[in-house]
């Protein structure tokens, strides 16, 4: 029976894909074996000892402790794509608040609302309307950084609205790029980007090298007036720098899913409280996503979409199978296999990988490992953690 402690109000779609009879799932369990997450940040003396896995129902994982987690032998799993769609509706909600004073528009019209005669209320208006007069997107270019799950289908989306879309990602992965609508244009550089952009919309994951990419040197290329959006992560963004942009028009409005201070009141700023992923469709995506994950990992070691470990997904070759964690030195997988010779064990199937600092085995083999077995792999310099599936 495997525990998995949850974090967080979790879909119920995704809870009830466990199975009562292989798994205890719930917010009060005493050293689980697998966590599921939200938006909670995960401390490191929350990792307990018997912990293997850590699941957040949604892209991010800045609020889990990843380097600790894979010093441990803690595989993180993240649910990529599963909350895309959502994310991009709010990107063409910004959008076109950005290109069409709808929201001054609204905020006007409430401030008449005293007005009983329709026939001054009309006059009003139609004397009043020009003042939130807007643009329209058709021909505009939107510059889009960062084309992965999300990146790929704002761009799809600035296309079917007539827009001419240029894009920047240099980490694309040949996956991803199967994504990216064939008339969107390649650019070699950022500065390219932004020269040529009326809207930017930023995709990028927050990691230490695009903390803060959007900074004073960068925003000294944007075309002047564009506006910006982020719907990725609030760090990316200088808010000093951000700050300055708008004040001497570098920058003509900035739309975020992240408050900040010093922007809240500014009157070329629009933003929302963290909506990205509020909708009950990407919540429930998310939440099966990563307990699907989380299950196949328990019952068979398998990992997709870890943000920490290697990809290996295979069915199991019969017998028994071996899970073992280790650091990406060389010399590791020979040891292990002399070992299994030393007892005269044959191994079925054998798939090895490396991320970074780790590395990961499946061993599978014709006979149930004992522990004398477990004992000496463990007892390998370099070996974090050995798992009987």
């Amino acid at each position: 029976m495997f525990k998995v402690r949850t974090y967080n109000a979790i879909a119920q779609v995704g809870l009830a894909r466990f199975d009562a009879d292989q798994y205890t799932v719930g917010a009060d369990l005493d050293q689980p074996d697998a966590l599921l997450l939200r938006s909670h940040k995960l401390a490191v003396d929350e990792l307990n000892p018997e912990l293997r896995a850590v699941a957040r129902a949604g892209a991010g994982v800045n609020n889990v402790p990843v380097q600790a987690c894979s010093e441990r032998g803690i595989v993180v799993f993240n649910t990529p794509g599963a909350n895309a769609n959502s994310v991009k509706e709010l990107v063409l909600t910004a959008l076109l608040l950005a290109s069409r004073d709808v929201y001054g528009g609204i905020s006007y019209v409430r401030s008449l609302a005293d007005i009983s005669d329709d026939g001054e209320l009309n006059k009003l208006v139609e004397a009043e309307k020009k003042r939130f007069k807007g643009a329209e997107l058709v021909g505009k270019t939107l510059g889009v950084v960062g084309m992965g799950a999300i990146g790929s289908l704002v761009a799809r989306v600035g296309l079917d609205m007539g827009m001419r879309v240029v894009g920047y990602d240099p980490a694309l992965s040949v996956e991803a790029a199967w994504r990216v609508p064939a008339e969107v244009e390649r650019m070699e550089n950022l500065p390219s980007l932004f020269a040529q952009a009326d809207f930017v919309t930023l995709h990028v994951p927050l990691l230490p090298a695009t903390e803060g990419m959007i900074n004073a040197e960068s925003l000294s290329a944007f075309k002047p007036g564009s506006v910006l959006l982020n719907f990725a992560r609030q760090p990316i963004v200088d808010t000093p720098a951000l700050a300055e942009a708008l004040a001497n028009g570098q920058v003509g409005k900035y739309v975020a899913d992240f408050p900040v201070a010093g922007l809240i009141d500014h009157e070329r700023v629009m933003l929302t409280p963290h909506l990205g992923a509020s909708t009950a469709e990407a919540e429930e995506n998310c939440a099966v996503m990563a307990a699907d994950q989380l299950m196949d990992f328990l019952r068979t070691g398998n990992i997709r979409n870890s943000v920490n470990f290697p990809t290996i997904s295979t069915e199991a070759s019969g017998g028994h199978r071996l899970a073992v964690a280790n650091r990406n030195v060389p010399g590791m997988l020979g040891q292990m296999t002399a070992l299994l010779a030393e007892r005269n064990i044959n191994v079925i199937d054998l798939f090895n990988k490396s991320r970074d600092d780790v590395a990961y085995n499946l061993i599978d083999m014709e006979t149930a490992p004992d522990q004398g077995l477990i004992d000496a792999i463990c007892g390998i310099e370099g070996v974090i953690n050995v798992r009987v599936i």
